[in-house]
């Protein structure tokens, strides 16, 4: 009923090559922990800023940690173009449901995946690729949140979550292939 929802954006996907990042004039992507904003650029170029919420157990990569892993990724896979704002996200389908403050109260256990999710895959072996570090298998994503969930403090589960304005924005220019930088403080590429 609802796979076109489903669909993967993989039109020319090319998984980064760590010597090429950051891009010199593509989109990427960085989430900055400490901080907790995220900021899209353009090459050298801040195209957009907002605040974010990571993992409220701290950074780390192991599997089952509920931490948000550090170090280059990439998008992987965007899932949800076409699903409602709020649309409600289980095992990365759309359930038909939008989310409201009555579904919040029927399901208070539910940790709310919500709107679009962009799909995280590690890009550096043995830190948040392969064996027990592996970001995809341990499905990080960036994703909404329902609106009264803070942001600009962790208090997620290990992903980012982002206000519904800001994931759409991101999801817009952020295809499959795209880099991603999560790191724990200003550093510089020089």
């Amino acid at each position: 009923m609802h796979r076109c929802l489903q669909r993967l954006k993989k039109e020319n996907m090319r998984t980064p090559r760590l010597a090429e990042l950051p891009p010199l004039e593509n989109i990427w992507l960085e989430i900055d922990t400490t901080q907790q904003r995220l900021r899209c650029w353009r090459g050298p170029k801040v195209l957009h800023e907002c605040d974010i919420s990571s993992g409220v157990a701290g950074v780390g990569e192991r599997n089952g940690s509920g931490k948000t892993p550090h170090g280059w990724h990439y998008i992987r896979a965007a899932i949800g173009e076409g699903a409602p704002d709020n649309a409600v996200f289980r095992g990365r389908r759309w359930t038909g449901e939008e989310f409201s403050p009555a579904l919040a109260k029927a399901h208070p256990e539910r940790d709310w995946i919500l709107t679009r999710i962009l799909w995280l895959c590690g890009l550096e072996k043995g830190v948040n690729r392969g064996g027990q570090v592996d970001s995809q298998r341990r499905y990080i994503y960036l994703h909404g949140t329902p609106a009264d969930q803070p942001m600009g403090v962790a208090a997620s589960h290990g992903c980012i979550r982002l206000r519904t304005n800001d994931l759409l924005y991101i999801f817009s220019l952020a295809l499959p292939g795209t880099p991603v930088w999560l790191h724990g403080g200003r550093q510089s590429f020089d």
